[in-house]
């Protein structure tokens, strides 16, 4: 993830920009709410993490001027303020989600990683293409080398996000939440299930596979494996 932490306890910011790095994501800092906000504004991030107390504009203020310049980018809040009353206004700010400080690294980590797992890539496209496969969005038809695949509506939900996604690697948890809305793992084989059905569709009788399982990870769809 490009992440940025607009915070201005150094010694905070220094620490969540250690930890976030040892785990692989990119970290842009800002110390105070304007070079916040303009960092926000002009950059491209995957989600941000605002200190609501800060230096020359609060962290309200930046979310709602975000929404207001119709900048949908994911913010995690940040306050030593607890009340409930506090986090309702957080959140109606247009903030997605609410941290209490103190807070567990480990916590903000798997917080972060929901906002991002929410997030849909916008394909303005109508047609998506991975090798010879393709989708027409419109007509909900799919077409591989030329013929003509039967996918039923949850196949077709799940090889869209699949295509959406062309590349990168989708786990169970990523697949349930965009593909069958589950909030929570149903603890049964339906993914595992419908991945069979649509690789004996798309696969099957072609000559190289697209669909591909990455052990102990997930699934993912590209012309390698």
């Amino acid at each position: 993830m490009h992440i940025l932490l607009i915070e201005d306890d150094h010694k905070a910011a220094d620490y969540l920009i250690k930890g976030l790095g040892e785990c692989g994501h990119v970290v842009d800092h800002a110390g105070d709410g304007d070079s916040g906000l303009h960092l926000a504004l002009t950059g491209s991030y995957d989600v941000l993490v605002v200190d609501r107390m800060l230096p020359l504009r609060d962290g309200l203020s930046i979310v709602r001027m975000l929404r207001a310049d119709r900048n949908a980018t994911p913010v995690l809040v940040l306050s030593a303020l607890g009340e409930v009353d506090d986090k309702v206004a957080g959140l109606r700010a247009g903030g997605d989600d609410y941290l209490v400080k103190p807070y567990a690294f480990s916590e903000l980590l798997a917080r972060l990683e929901a906002l991002a797992r929410r997030v849909q890539p916008v394909n303005p496209a109508h047609r998506l293409h991975v090798a010879d496969l393709e989708i027409d969005l419109r007509r909900q038809s799919v077409v591989r080398a030329g013929r003509a695949i039967r996918l039923q509506p949850r196949e077709f939900r799940l090889l869209e996000c699949l295509m959406r996604h062309a590349g990168q690697v989708l786990t169970r948890t990523m697949l349930l939440e965009q593909v069958w809305d589950f909030q929570f793992d149903p603890q049964t084989n339906v993914i595992d299930v419908q991945i069979s059905r649509l690789r004996a569709k798309i696969d099957k009788d072609f000559d190289r596979p697209l669909l591909h399982t990455v052990r102990g990870a997930g699934y993912k769809l590209s012309e390698t494996a």
